[in-house]
């Protein structure tokens, strides 16, 4: 009898079957093949790259809260998401997407040096039209922060767009530099280019984009045109406002930093806070040499004439509910 073989046999072909089957090796011929050579970490990468999004995300929407450990967290999410396109720089190089996450994460976080050499190096391996505004209108605002308006302006140029939540810091941006560069009506004229003719609702960039137009149009010291502007939003808006408009500048980089004081100010005195419209407006006298100090000072001196010439209110009972509390405006880290 010949069992102990046929049954060392059978074993045998158990045992086989029962190894979990190897995933077949791509062909030479094959797209998955030359996908592996090229991209190796690709499906690393990836998840590293949408991670890294998340954590972005996370710490955006962490501005709109109250929470006073929202800056504080704002800034881990941030850190993370550094330290993961760091990263995934290793394992692809030349990964533009890898390139432009890295430069955010590195401008939010004040590494400006850091933040430079990653969009300059996403710009040279995408070229700047595929790399879009997210990296060429942050390239510009960097460029701002340093100094050097010229370079800020040529890549804030390059932004610019059909207005989209990504274009539109930059047109804002653009158009306060022409106009500190004594080009008023040309940042002007970029921002009648970019709103629509009509608005009947304000989207995040287009309050934006319009708020920005009447800072423009203050600082030229066109008060009534201002006036129009923001009476237009407030008419819209209604009781959301002052809500609308903190969300917005709250998630705004703002190129020169200073530049968040004469925004914050204007909203506060629009909302008749002007206690705190005098604080804003005198922090961004006091921020150096700021080249709208004398307009700040203006609002100071009005705003001072007003509470002179100001009667005291007489309060009344009312059975009536009372008004919405103005909202507390937060600063952007």
């Amino acid at each position: 009898m010949r069992w102990p073989g046929i049954l060392v046999i059978s074993l045998a072909a158990s045992a086989a079957e029962a190894k979990p089957a190897r995933p077949p090796t791509p062909s030479p011929t094959s797209g998955d093949f030359w996908r592996e050579v090229v991209e190796p970490h690709a499906d690393e990468v990836r998840a590293l790259v949408s991670k890294s999004k998340n954590a972005m995300r996370i710490a955006d929407e962490a501005l709109q809260t109250d929470a006073e450990w929202a800056v504080e967290q704002r800034m881990r999410y941030f850190e993370a998401a550094y330290g993961m396109m760091r990263y995934a720089r290793t394992l692809s190089p030349d990964s533009g997407e890898v390139l432009g996450l890295l430069g955010r994460a590195a401008d939010e976080l004040g590494k400006t040096r850091q933040a430079l050499e990653a969009y300059q190096a996403a710009i040279r391996v995408m070229g700047p039209e595929k790399a879009g505004a997210e990296v060429t209108g942050r390239l510009g605002a960097v460029y701002l922060r340093m100094g050097d308006r010229d370079a800020g302006i040529r890549w804030l140029r390059q932004a610019v767009g059909p207005l989209s939540p990504a274009t539109a810091p930059a047109i804002a941006q653009l158009a306060n530099a022409l106009a500190t560069r004594g080009e008023v009506s040309a940042g002007i004229e970029v921002i009648q280019a970019a709103l629509p003719l009509t608005t009947s609702y304000y989207s995040h960039e287009v309050s934006l984009v319009t708020f920005s137009l009447a800072i423009i149009l203050d600082r030229d010291e066109q008060r009534g045109a201002a006036f129009e502007v923001l009476d237009r939003m407030k008419t819209t808006l209604q009781q959301q406002f002052g809500t609308q408009l903190q969300n917005v500048l709250a998630q705004t980089r703002f190129s020169p930093a200073e530049d968040q004081h004469y925004y914050l100010a204007l909203l506060y005195e629009t909302l008749d806070q002007l206690t705190e419209a005098r604080a804003e407006w005198a922090l961004y006298a006091a921020s150096g040499d700021t080249p709208w100090r004398a307009r700040a000072l203006d609002h100071i001196h009005a705003i001072d004439a007003q509470r002179r010439t100001a009667k005291p209110k007489t309060l009344k009972p009312t059975t009536s509910q009372p008004p919405p509390p103005v909202p507390r405006l937060r600063r952007r880290p």
